[in-house]
């Protein structure tokens, strides 16, 4: 039976940067249009709904994680695993608990979003059950479309536009450029996260059948893809001048983005590789808290 360590490393804590960050984002664009003074802005949210949306997105990766962990261990594909441990891969955990452990976290990001719809849109219903579609079928189902090559595209659309852009909607009940832009910049350096984390897996990957975007263009195009991915935040800090100046405190994160680029620079592979993943969250938590907070001071 797995102890409680390794049901947290299970979780993959290193993706939790992938949800806060974009609920942060997303608040920043809110307090942004909220009012026309930083105490109105403050005053005009309801941050229980910000709670709420934190709720929703921690307990998605969360129950994401579980799934992959249990989809890709009945599979076999993470029988020769070259990164951290995983519950049925290493046969510390059973498949059913796992897949239990994935259906508990994503029924209370559901019941979450379920409140949030019901207070704001109802078609956020809908937008609710494509995401927990998608974290099923990531890895779960005949045809898993991470095994196709399509993830980072998700990981981007998820945790990049729906997460920054409907936090943005649930706390003012609307989306303006501000927050799309903001949406693209998380969801390249969410994006970023699983690029690196394919880059180390490739020889596992490409030996189960595991067919993803860093195996399809193999291990030098995904290090400039990665680099490339980290960039765009910077790009959308200039942009976002026409907001306001202060969006320049974007820029203070670069420090981050450079570290976490070191290894991949480096043509580190497999366990090297690690670093990265931890500094590229880092580097979008702190990109999404210096963005929002120069967003909600302009």
């Amino acid at each position: 039976m797995a102890s409680v360590k390794q049901w947290i490393e299970g979780a993959r804590p290193r993706t939790f940067p992938n949800a806060i960050a974009p609920v942060i984002a997303g608040t920043g664009a809110a307090l942004h249009v909220a009012g026309a003074s930083i105490g109105d802005r403050f005053s005009g949210i309801e941050w229980w709904k910000a709670a709420l949306a934190l709720a929703v997105s921690l307990s998605l990766i969360i129950g994401v994680n579980y799934a992959n962990d249990y989809s890709d261990g009945v599979r076999g594909t993470d029988d020769d695993r070259v990164g951290p441990m995983r519950l049925v891969g290493s046969g510390v955990a059973s498949p059913q608990s796992v897949k239990a452990a994935a259906f508990t976290c994503l029924g209370i990001g559901a019941v979450c979003g379920l409140v949030l719809a019901l207070v704001t849109a109802w078609w956020l219903v809908l937008i609710g059950a494509i995401c927990i579609a998608g974290a099923w079928f990531y890895t779960g189902g005949k045809k898993p479309y991470g095994y196709l090559g399509f993830g980072e595209v998700a990981v981007f659309v998820f945790f990049g536009l729906v997460a920054v852009c409907g936090t943005q909607f649930v706390l003012v009940d609307r989306v303006d450029w501000v927050g799309v832009v903001t949406a693209v910049a998380v969801g390249s350096l969410s994006s970023a996260v699983l690029v690196v984390n394919n880059l180390r897996d490739i020889p596992t990957d490409t030996e189960s059948g595991k067919i993803t975007v860093a195996v399809r263009l193999g291990d030098a195009a995904t290090r400039k893809l990665f680099t490339a991915l980290t960039v765009v935040p910077f790009v959308v800090t200039l942009a976002l001048i026409a907001a306001t100046p202060w969006a320049l405190l974007g820029l203070l994160a670069a420090p981050l983005v450079f570290i976490a680029n070191k290894p991949v620079l480096a043509k580190a592979v497999g366990m090297a590789l690690i670093p990265t993943l931890g500094g590229t969250g880092k580097a979008m938590l702190a990109w999404s808290v210096l963005t929002a907070v120069g967003l909600t001071i302009g």
